[in-house]
């Protein structure tokens, strides 16, 4: 029987957003060439490399040394000047953009392409958590998300999400696996979260099994956060209905603080991360929360720093 109950809305293809990393180079270059060598000026190599961070929310090396065609180092050097500047952050495999102030909020697009490497490897681990004839929620995220990838196949569960895009993956093949999507009503925020009176209190009514949580930081002061106060009140729902909360966060989420506190550390079960985190970092979240479980990611060339 198809189970199916919802409030959706138009469907945004997938497609859109995991196909942005691989359009051709950016044009931005061109006309940025030293007339010796026919390789860009530092200056003008430096501006195209900001503005594809901040239009991308991220750089790849390996991307950067094809479109250029300068040396990796180059590359490298370029992007530790520009850190030092405050105009990008350097992460694992090339540049993000620089930590946003707590009101920030990208969009879905732009956050489903960074750390796909990061994402799918904790995804991976969380779907393990599951099983059939569970009743789980899966909170708005680009992490919550991949997850939502990964239980395609997983029949006679029941999803509650207020992500229209996690409810578009689950969808299309609840019929066949006897599986019931719950899509949340409200407003629509830039992530592709549905806010408001009506989710907050259709949520609150729930008993969920199991909560997996995606948000913006973390940190000992502030707990988990959230850049958008209507998101932490519908997370903060979830939160109070699930037996057990599961939080999906890459290492980057760490000392990351948003606007609004969504629980404590210590009020989540299990934080997944990976393994990029620091020591130090792992030293404050075990004495913190119950499990911390970190997943080794396998980078494949610089794969990591914007895929």
């Amino acid at each position: 029987m198809h189970r199916y109950v919802a409030h959706f809305f138009p469907l945004v293809s997938e497609s859109s957003s995991d196909k942005s990393s691989d359009r051709a180079p950016s044009t931005a270059t061109e006309g940025f060439t030293d007339a010796g060598n026919s390789q860009p000026l530092a200056v003008q190599r430096h501006t195209a490399i900001v503005e594809r961070v901040q239009a991308h929310g991220g750089v790849r090396v390996r991307e950067l040394v094809r479109e250029f065609g300068v040396s990796d180092m180059t590359i490298r050097r370029d992007l530790e000047a520009l850190a030092e500047r405050g105009l990008v952050k350097k992460v694992h495999g090339g540049a993000a953009a620089v930590s946003s102030p707590a009101t920030d909020e990208p969009g879905f697009k732009a956050k489903s392409n960074l750390r796909r490497l990061e994402k799918d490897a904790i995804a991976g681990r969380a779907a393990g958590f599951v099983s059939p004839g569970s009743a789980i929620a899966l909170s708005a995220g680009t992490t919550t998300w991949r997850l939502a990838k990964q239980l395609v196949a997983v029949p006679d569960i029941t999803v509650v999400t207020n992500s229209i895009p996690v409810a578009e993956v689950l969808y299309p093949t609840a019929a066949a696996l006897h599986r019931t999507v719950i899509l949340t009503g409200g407003v629509r925020t830039p992530s592709d979260a549905l806010v408001g009176p009506f989710a907050v209190s259709a949520i609150r009514s729930l008993n969920i099994d199991q909560l997996f949580l995606g948000v913006h930081g973390m940190s000992v002061e502030r707990g988990f956060t959230t850049p958008n106060f209507l998101e932490a009140e519908i997370d903060q729902a979830f939160v109070e209905s699930a037996r057990s909360i599961f939080v999906l966060a890459d290492h980057t989420k760490w000392d990351t603080i948003g606007l609004s506190t969504i629980c404590a550390l210590s009020d989540v079960d299990v934080l997944i991360t990976n393994d990029a985190l620091d020591p130090e970092a792992r030293e404050l979240i075990d004495a913190e929360i119950r499990e911390l479980i970190v997943v080794e990611v396998v980078a494949a060339d610089d794969e990591s720093a914007n895929g």
